[in-house]
């Protein structure tokens, strides 16, 4: 796995904290069996376990490594959306730049999450 600098980790603990924050205010909005408060409850869960992972603050053996693998597809859609966003606009522009920190954020989640998972093979 890549090695990140500690400000890269709190730069994505922050925003994944952020995220999840709105992604459970959302939720709210959608009644409980729909799609959408699927995808958020989903997303939100994959989030915790990112958050877990790059803190390393010991709470990690509550998930289990299907949660683990179930928390890889939304981080990638997370990715795959965001870039796909990021795309609409013009490299150097302010909307083009706000979208790096969530992608980098999400990278990180991601190798986290694969090295978590690698761990539990061996």
């Amino acid at each position: 796995m890549e090695h990140y600098s500690q400000e890269e980790l709190n730069a994505a603990v922050k925003l994944i904290s952020s995220t999840i924050s709105k992604c459970e205010k959302m939720q709210l909005k959608f009644a409980e069996g729909t799609s959408k408060h699927s995808l958020l409850k989903n997303r939100i869960k994959a989030l915790y376990i990112s958050k877990t992972l790059i803190e390393n603050d010991g709470s990690l053996g509550m998930y289990s490594k299907q949660d683990l693998e179930n928390a890889l597809p939304p981080v990638l859609s997370i990715i795959s959306k965001t870039e796909k966003a990021q795309t609409k606009y013009d490299e150097g522009t302010a909307q083009y730049k706000r979208f790096k920190p969530i992608i980098r954020a999400m990278y990180i989640s991601n190798a986290f999450i694969e090295s978590e998972l690698l761990k539990r093979t061996e």
